[in-house]
């Protein structure tokens, strides 16, 4: 098997391509991967062949899972849809199928939301939601019973152990023996337990009503590991969604009936429509504004502040480039900028903080994700009012974002200090918002 590797700045995710079809079906398996050993199981071999009989099959490993590189910093979820990225691109391959199996799910699903033009259709197979249960989500499990059982995971990592719930129907003693020896090729045990608490606080309901490709729903009607409730969910919430209920009690996708599960990939891939012309994209929005700008410019005089306030827009669009962000807008002394993840935004309104305050200046900036509209270069929508009015909230030096920023960038290291609730002039209902800390 032949592996290559597409380059995401200094970190190298492995990827294979197998079959030629019509359709380039982008495939990851999750945690449980490693583009090595897992040829040596005929469940998985067979399984490929499958898939690759109807499409071209490009697989690859996750950040920190098996082949790829593990990188700088915490396999977070924007990291992940940039490792996608990058293996489309790596591959040739501009417009794809993407297929996400269990923790592959929401990075897939964050992907197809925030690059609707390359996802030409989005199946996802016992995806998880939202980790930690709450007052509005009652699938998850709770804060205790999730640290047990990452914990007893990470435990029996490598052992083979974890296979009796993974897979019951699959276990033997023979069958465990090289399920350990496949653990211990995925990742470390403390590996395992940073995918781990990355996902712990996973929560991308926020991104399901923003999809627009046709998507494909498999779960396994008794999977003890991700409840099927949750794909129900995600049927109701995704505006082309489809579910199919396979019966069994394997979570592990490729162990099971998997020429049924292959069939409706098929079927649905085969008479899958292009990718819509669409003019709606979900975005990270940026705005800044520089505190008490009248006063300053009234001590300073016109050609002063002048000066000055081009010192300040060199200073932000050189961090907006260093994260790519794209200026949408330049309002006087103000800046409104996208993003394709919102912890480059995050990054980026800190690096901006500290250049400008070289300068003697101070400033307030707001984060929001959210569905916008596109119209050429301009963003529009009541995501970029949502992101004006988190910026108008904050104080002079803050970084403030929305709760739905703060739940995309679960595990980045990114912390908050929970500001509470507010009314957003002009926005519906009460928005929780959090200071970076």
């Amino acid at each position: 098997m032949d592996i290559a590797y597409a380059k995401n700045g200094d970190v190298h995710i492995a990827y294979t391509v197998l079959g030629d079809g019509p359709i380039d079906l982008v495939y990851t398996n999750g945690i449980f991967s490693n583009l090595d050993v897992m040829w040596e199981d005929p469940n998985w071999t067979h399984y490929a062949d499958r898939l690759a009989a109807f499409s071209r099959l490009i697989v690859f490993d996750m950040r920190g899972v098996g082949l790829s590189d593990r990188g700088p910093e915490p396999p977070y979820l924007e990291l992940q849809m940039d490792d996608l990225r990058a293996v489309m691109d790596a591959a040739g391959s501009e417009t794809a199928a993407v297929m996400g199996v269990a923790r592959g799910g929401s990075m897939s699903m964050l992907f197809a939301a925030t690059y609707p033009e390359r996802v030409r259709a989005l199946i996802l197979y016992a995806a998880s939601v939202k980790t930690i249960r709450a007052d509005d989500w009652p699938l998850g499990r709770s804060p205790e019973e999730a640290e047990e059982f990452f914990m007893t995971f990470t435990d029996r990592m490598g052992m083979g152990e974890n296979l009796r719930l993974q897979a019951p129907e699959f276990w033997t003693e023979q069958y465990e023996r090289w399920w350990a020896r496949f653990e211990r090729s995925i990742a470390t045990r403390s590996g395992f337990r940073e995918l781990g608490e990355v996902f712990f606080g996973i929560d991308v309901r926020a991104l399901a009503p923003a999809i627009q490709a046709p998507t494909l729903l498999l779960h396994r009607s008794n999977d003890a590991v991700v409840p099927i409730e949750m794909s129900r969910w995600l049927a109701d919430t995704i505006p082309q969604a489809k579910l199919v209920e396979l019966p069994g009690d394997n979570h592990i996708v490729f162990l099971g009936d998997t020429d049924a599960l292959a069939e409706e990939v098929e079927e649905f891939l085969t008479g899958a429509r292009r990718p819509p012309e669409t003019d709606r994209v979900l975005a990270t929005v940026l705005f800044t504004d520089i505190v008490g700008s009248t006063e300053r410019a009234a001590a300073l005089g016109d050609r002063s502040w002048r000066e000055l306030l081009e010192r300040h827009h060199s200073s932000v669009r050189r961090e907006l480039e260093r994260f790519r962000g794209v200026e949408a807008d330049t309002a006087g002394d103000g800046f409104m900028a996208s993003f394709d993840g919102p912890a480059r935004a995050i990054r980026c309104a800190q690096a901006i903080h500290e250049g400008i305050a070289t300068l003697g200046l101070d400033l307030r900036a707001g984060v929001h994700t959210g569905e916008c509209e596109r119209i050429g270069d301009k963003l529009s929508g009541i995501a970029v009012h949502i992101a004006a009015r988190v910026a108008s909230t904050a104080a002079a030096g803050e970084v403030l974002v929305s709760q739905t920023v703060k739940d995309l960038v679960a595990g980045s290291g990114i912390e908050f200090d929970d500001r509470g609730m507010h009314e957003l002039k002009g926005v519906p209902d009460a928005w929780r918002l959090f200071a970076v800390a």
